[in-house]
């Protein structure tokens, strides 16, 4: 949700700084994200100044450039080269003096300074419009009054709006913040509890609204009263269809919305100000002068105003004419009834529609609108006919035009208010405070709660339409704590637990043991969302995956089968934020599916490797992430466990390149590779990625088995031995691995290969490796002899075997 400071303001009746109202809205549960500066130029048009262009001259060097004198107002005139075409004598320019930084419409922003252009020195810049954010055009430089004075900033001649902006987390039960008008409420509230002063929000009145003729009389029939409790609705004749006043485009701006024209303005404005969502219709498109709101046939077309044809179920609540479908009830309307340029006269609607109904046909048609997303979560049901009013003045005011039809108000069965009791020391249990009942009474009836009876121990209240979430005590008490201050709540001085006693603890604690050693080695730990986007994957992916019903948004309906793309989506963030250098892990679940009903879950532990490992410094330079440094990690997480794979095995997979697969006794245990430019390019990642998954619940399974043993240092020297031959290039380390094996020499402690050669001198397809081995007897010491007969073996066996050339021993 996001709330202008500028905006808010207007309907405090105190003035409350930007930080301080920051730290107000988090502390009522209304918990601020972020605090930005909106600025409608970017960079405020900080440093510019109205110059006057003394006298001009054509370059000697060039003939489209021009040598100009010009005045700012400060002593001296500056000497500026100018390209434009319309510069002249006594124009009054906007001018960039050196060391001022412009920011452009489009590119990157550019800092003036003094620089020589075909031999003649230029110090700053004449500006085009489009050079300071000001417009889109470059056809020559802007070209101001004469009754603009010399000197003076550009900001103070322009006046760029600024605002700062609010982003709120709003939890789904708060539907009453939604609005400009409901923060406010709160805000006014918190004022009045802890200033102790009556701060009411100053709301905008409709006292003067008033029908001017009967012009367009609309009936409204609501056959499905359950999907549509209320509808009103207004016509306006004579209005004209234009660009909305600066005053309505700056504030829909500073929230991030796009104007469009004057209506459509107008409703975006109202719904946000007092959350009521409102849509406007043209009026001669309402055949018969009738709306009727109902359900259609299962499969019906309809094509809504992104020109999609979509196939309607029984259960979507249309608005509709006298002959079809204009618009899908509270979530999208529809091509050929919403208002176009032609447009003279509207029919505005501001109803209430049932949430559930509301939100499964925005999922069901994946349209996640602002309305939608509003309706979903209730709104003020006897607000409907206020908001139109405000509308309907605003859009006379701004549109022109006549109220051209009384308030049409279809409400079947008027809603009675909720009411809720509350014990005063139910109040203190929950909320750990002894409140005094003036104080709990003064903090309900700030936020619009009546009175309906008080007791020695108990208050007893009517709940306001606007509070669609209030039904039992314990959500007044959650009123009384946000209006008190969240950050207020007693914390006792001892907590009484009774702690749990895990029986099946190896699980966790295997888990603690790889996170710390994985953050030993620089490692981030992530927790990313086990719900993401079906786009990510194939369909035949999606076949086996398990797919959420009443999905978060259209980006989140599907359950992951691996870590890998909530993992790249975590790389791309990062990417994103300049952090390029990462070394990741997480433990989460993944998800499948053979059949529908039928599902698992099991664990899982991915690695991610990009960008460099190491910092760069005087000492050592940066080294690339690559596959081999990710192999090492994961056989290092496997030793650490006890666990030594005895197969890994090369395994195409369509998401990575060079991909192995580690195995036990046939169970594969982990897998490894490079994130192929495919996968890479969905998440508009442009360096290498390297990841690892485990299967977790194998791994844990293994090593729970193990046990730790311990062996005594060896009193006897190891000896180690080299051999370096000439193999053919396509031959695989592993292979050499396997063909010692296969030799079985039991002093043998270990081999490890230490260099790779590769040259023409070698002969075609050929490669030299150099391998060392070390032999050790825990016994005795061994014996040249000893070891020269088992060297002599291995290099026989590579000589047969791998048609290996010894180069040296």
């Amino acid at each position: 949700m996001t709330i202008s400071y500028k905006w808010l303001s207007e309907y405090l009746p105190v003035t409350v700084e930007p930080e301080r109202l920051s730290r107000i809205l988090t502390s009522i549960g209304l918990e601020v994200e972020s605090l930005t500066q909106f600025e409608e130029v970017k960079g405020g048009l900080k440093g510019l100044v109205i110059g006057e262009v003394l006298s001009t001259e054509k370059h000697p060097n060039a003939d489209k450039l021009t040598l100009t004198k010009v005045n700012i107002g400060n002593g001296e005139p500056l000497s500026i080269v100018c390209g434009a075409p319309n510069v002249a004598a006594g124009q009054k320019v906007v001018v960039a003096p050196v060391g001022t930084t412009i920011y452009p419409s489009t590119g990157d922003p550019l800092t003036m300074k003094v620089a020589k252009i075909r031999g003649s020195e230029s110090h700053g810049m004449i500006c085009a419009e489009d050079e300071v954010g000001l417009g889109t055009s470059h056809a020559g430089i802007m070209v101001l009054p004469e009754s603009v004075k010399v000197g003076i900033a550009a900001a103070d001649y322009f006046k760029p709006y600024t605002d700062w902006v609010y982003e709120i987390g709003l939890t789904p039960n708060r539907m009453d913040a939604m609005s400009h008008w409901g923060v406010a409420r709160d805000v006014c509230a918190y004022l009045t509890h802890h200033d102790k002063k009556d701060v009411k929000p100053k709301l905008p009145n409709s006292n003067s609204f008033k029908v001017d003729r009967n012009l367009l009389p609309i009936s409204v029939k609501i056959e499905n009263t359950k999907a549509c409790p209320r509808y009103s609705g207004i016509g306006i004749a004579g209005i004209k269809i234009a660009p909305s006043p600066r005053w309505l485009q700056e504030k829909l701006k500073a929230i991030g919305q796009r104007p469009i024209n004057n209506i459509v303005d107008i409703t975006n404005y109202i719904q946000h100000e007092t959350g009521q969502p409102l849509h406007a219709f043209d009026a001669d498109a309402i055949t018969g002068h009738k709306i009727i709101v109902k359900n259609l046939p299962e499969g019906t077309s309809f094509v809504t105003l992104d020109e999609k044809e979509r196939k309607l179920s029984t259960e979507d609540l249309i608005i509709c004419n006298e002959k079809e479908g204009m618009c899908i009830a509270g979530v999208f309307g529809g091509l050929h009834s919403g208002v176009s340029e032609t447009t003279k006269n509207i029919f505005l609607e501001s109803a209430c529609f049932d949430p559930v109904i509301t939100r499964k046909t925005s999922f069901r048609h994946g349209l996640r609108t602002d309305a939608a997303s509003r309706f979903e979560k209730g709104t003020d049901i006897s607000g409907t006919v206020n908001v139109l009013k405000r509308a309907a003045l605003l859009i006379k005011d701004i549109c022109g035009g006549e109220i051209a039809s009384e308030i049409v108000d279809v409400y079947p069965a008027p809603k009675e208010k909720t009411q809720v009791a509350i014990k005063y020391h139910f109040l203190k249990k929950l909320s750990g405070k002894n409140y005094h009942p003036d104080a709990v009474k003064d903090i309900l009836v700030s936020l619009g709660f009546e009175i309906a009876k008080e007791g020695i121990d108990e208050l007893r209240v009517s709940v306001p339409y606007h509070k669609t979430d209030i039904s039992m005590p314990a959500d007044l008490v959650e009123e009384v704590l946000r209006i008190d201050g969240l950050d207020n709540i007693i914390i006792p001085d001892a907590i009484t637990i009774t702690p749990a006693v895990e029986e099946n603890y190896a699980r966790e604690v295997l888990k603690e043991k790889v996170a710390n050693y994985l953050a030993g080695l620089g490692f981030n730990e992530i927790m990313t969302n086990s719900i993401t986007n079906a786009a990510y994957f194939s369909e035949e992916e999606k076949e086996q995956m398990v797919k959420m019903l009443n999905s978060l948004s259209a980006e989140l309906n599907i359950l992951r089968n691996s870590l890998f793309e909530t993992a790249l989506e975590s790389v791309a963030h990062n990417l994103n934020h300049k952090n390029n250098s990462l070394k990741l892990f997480e433990f989460g679940k993944a998800y499948s599916t053979s059949n529908p009903g039928s599902y698992q879950e099991s664990e899982k532990l991915c690695i991610v490797i990009s960008g460099s490992v190491n910092e760069n410094s005087w000492k050592q330079k940066e080294v690339n992430a690559d596959f081999y440094y990710l192999k090492g990690a994961v056989l290092s997480i496997l030793k650490l466990l006890g666990i030594t794979p005895d197969t890994i095995e090369v395994l195409q997979v369509p998401k990575l390149d060079n991909h192995v697969v580690f195995k036990l006794n046939d169970q594969v245990i982990a897998g490894a590779g490079e994130a192929n430019k495919k996968s890479l390019a969905k998440f508009d990642i442009k360096q290498p990625v390297f990841f690892a998954g485990f299967n977790w619940e194998t791994v844990v399974s293994i090593a729970s088995r193990h046990k730790p043993a311990v062996h005594e240092i060896p009193k006897y020297p190891a000896v180690n031995r080299d051999i370096a031959m000439i193999v053919p290039r396509h031959l695989k380390y592993e292979e050499v691995e396997k063909t010692v094996d296969k030799i079985r020499l039991s002093k043998l402690q270990g081999m490890k290969l230490f260099d790779i050669f590769e040259s023409e001198k070698l002969g075609t397809d050929k490669k030299s490796l150099a391998v060392s081995f070390t032999f050790l007897d825990e016994e005795k010491t061994l014996t040249d002899k000893e070891i020269d007969g088992w060297m002599n073996k291995i290099m026989a066996t590579f000589e047969k075997d791998l048609q290996a050339e010894i180069r040296k021993q």
